[in-house]
């Protein structure tokens, strides 16, 4: 069974998640403190962590930083924190997604299954989500079935969204990853090409179901049929 390490301080909280993932077929292991959740990651690796912002001894913007040193296992860190600022510095801590409370279990199993995804190796050259496919090694784009012809930078940009399937990248991760350093601030240049890639790919740009926004914190893209 896979492992889930879920630290929280909030027993309630940590009861229901503890059903919830073990109905959905993980073994689930808790902790209510920052030191528990270290002590625990080291003795019993955890195949995914699901992290909470703000605990008694710490934040779980601090675990995931010292979780980074020597896993890569995904952390989901979770939060009644909804504050932009606050999910980008967890981001960049290291952890793979952010998810503000009350959410509802199906969301959270939805992230978690890709972050696995992700976290799995894997050697496919091509990548598909629902009905969208990426061939890495022809560069080629279809969707339903019909070819999508893309810039360079389009492609470049949906290859490092579709690897990263579910994953909340932030804008300068993403400009630094497609475009280099020198435009990690260039947001609304970021902006303009994920227009020309729904207008694209989107059955409805103005309601996109593949690649999604994360107000002031950057974009997923997802699979619409794993969606709650």
């Amino acid at each position: 069974m896979t492992r889930i390490l879920v630290v929280d301080d909030e027993p309630q909280f940590l009861r229901a998640l503890r059903t919830n993932l073990g109905g959905a077929g993980y073994e689930v292991v808790t902790a209510s403190t920052a030191e528990e959740a270290l002590s625990s990651a080291a003795l019993n690796p955890p195949e995914a962590i699901i992290l909470d912002l703000l605990l008694p001894d710490g934040r779980g913007t601090d675990v995931s930083r010292e979780l980074r040193r020597w896993t890569e296992a995904p952390i989901i860190l979770v939060s009644a924190v909804g504050d932009e600022a606050e999910k980008i510095a967890a981001l960049d801590a290291g952890a793979d997604d952010y998810v503000t409370k009350p959410f509802a279990i199906g969301e959270l199993l939805a992230r978690l299954r890709a972050a696995l995804r992700r976290a799995g190796p894997t050697t496919e050259p091509t990548l598909q989500i629902d009905e969208l496919v990426v061939d890495l090694e022809k560069r080629a784009v279809t969707m339903r079935g019909e070819a999508v012809h893309l810039t360079p930078h389009e492609f470049e940009l949906l290859c490092l969204l579709a690897q990263n399937e579910g994953k909340l990248l932030t804008h300068k991760a993403i400009l630094r990853a497609v475009w280099g350093p020198a435009y990690q601030r260039e947001s609304s240049y970021l902006h303009v090409f994920v227009s020309q890639l729904r207008r694209k790919l989107e059955a409805d740009p103005a309601r996109p179901r593949y690649i999604l926004t994360e107000p002031g914190a950057g974009y997923r893209l997802v699979n619409p049929t794993e969606q709650p």
